[in-house]
């Protein structure tokens, strides 16, 4: 493409004014990357979040479709973001769809209005079921123009002649509906997932060369440290982002007393807001690059279901993602999967799928033990007190 080059970083105007709406890191200043993934018929885009530099990449994905441009899981709209859709609109035609695939997914589902208004012209398609909170606003209060947005399966399905839509849910949750439409699109071989599955590589995205500060923060081992920036400190910050962003508390990782947190804090060199003061409440043990040996890969990415997800939303669901499995390996020609968060594209073959899909049956579902601990302790309190249900198949039917 002439005027843009791709794999790169987009910093022209990357202000997000609408931040406070959805207050993760890096709030107001989105940096995007943009890469072709599939030659002329796959683009992704991909900007950082998450909490206390706890970020990871999240992605928006663009498609080639009949007389235009499919967007699916929008990003903010920054200024640069928008500058790069005209010019793949220049060459590929105009957006015509927006795809919000996932009825809890708030993080994609926060930009939609805003792209919405972006693209006038453009018809949004929405996951049945779709749920704000605390307060559960119908679609239109949200900012969704209610002219121009469309429900999945209801009022059918955006390109059917390119795309098969393959819904995973519904399944209750307590709050709302888990439910995540992947669309396979076949032109380019490719299966787009939201939440459902991701791939995790050992080398941390290049999305981190604009700012690699969450992995350097985190790479230290006390407080008192520098954000020293090596290619190692990038890879040792990486792994534990990883392991925080799956499992929120990792075995390995133990809280300080206060009083050694503060009296690592405020050193000279620390004294900003960049280096959080210095103030560390972390504590990682000997070995704990050994927790990350399951979910990260060394060659290659790891295809897994997100730990988080596969604990707090799955946990009772297991014939459910099974099934979900069984209908993708049908697809005879699929070569790729493309998924909303950290590695992408995956090699996905029918093969893959099917090998995947039998290492998912035979392993344990429900863990509990070693870096499952938290995740495990924290399923159970929210059995406990009825915020999620003991049977959630079967309670939604579209």
């Amino acid at each position: 493409m002439s005027n843009l080059d791709l794999n790169v970083t987009l910093s022209k105007d990357n202000n997000w004014f609408w931040w406070p709406l959805f207050p993760l890191y890096p709030y107001g200043s989105r940096n995007t990357m943009f890469s072709e993934l599939v030659p002329n018929l796959v683009w992704g885009f991909e900007q950082l979040q998450g909490l206390y530099y706890v970020a990871v990449p999240i992605r928006m994905v663009v498609v080639k479709v009949p007389k235009g441009l499919m967007l699916i899981n929008p990003l903010p709209p920054t200024k640069s973001l928008i500058l790069a859709l005209k010019v793949l609109q220049e060459k590929y035609g105009p957006i015509c769809t927006i795809v919000l695939p996932t009825a809890s997914g708030l993080e994609h589902k926060v930009a939609m209005p805003a792209m919405a208004r972006v693209f006038p012209d453009s018809t949004l398609w929405v996951c049945p079921g779709q749920w704000s909170f605390p307060f559960n606003f119908p679609l239109s209060w949200l900012g969704f123009p209610s002219k121009r947005t469309r429900i999945m399966f209801a009022d059918g399905l955006p390109h059917k002649g390119i795309c098969r839509w393959i819904s995973l849910g519904p399944i209750d949750i307590g709050l709302g509906r888990f439910q995540e439409i992947a669309c396979y699109h076949k032109s380019s071989q490719s299966l787009i997932v939201t939440d459902a599955l991701v791939g995790i590589d050992s080398e941390p995205p290049k999305l981190f060369d604009n700012d690699p500060t969450p992995l350097l923060f985190h790479a230290r081992d006390k407080g008192d440290q520098p954000l020293e920036d090596s290619p190692k400190a990038r890879r040792k910050g990486w792994k534990r982002l990883v392991l925080f962003a799956s499992y929120l508390k990792p075995d390995q990782l133990k809280i300080p007393p206060i009083s050694d947190i503060l009296k690592n804090s405020f050193k000279p060199g620390l004294r900003s807001l960049k280096s959080h003061f210095g103030i560390f409440p972390f504590k990682w043990e000997k070995n704990w690059d050994l927790s990350a040996k399951d979910i990260v890969g060394k060659e290659k990415p790891i295809l897994q279901v997100a730990p988080v997800i596969k604990r707090l939303v799955f946990p009772r669901a297991k014939v459910e993602f099974l099934r979900w499995l069984d209908e993708i390996k049908e697809i005879k020609e699929i070569k790729r999967i493309i998924p909303a968060h950290f590695t992408a594209p995956i090699k996905f073959t029918q093969r893959d799928c099917i090998e995947f899909r039998n290492k998912i049956n035979f392993s344990e579902w429900q863990i509990s033990k070693g870096n499952w601990s938290f995740l495990y302790l924290l399923d159970k309190n929210l059995l406990k007190n009825r915020v999620v249900p003991e049977k959630p198949l079967d309670t939604f039917k579209d």
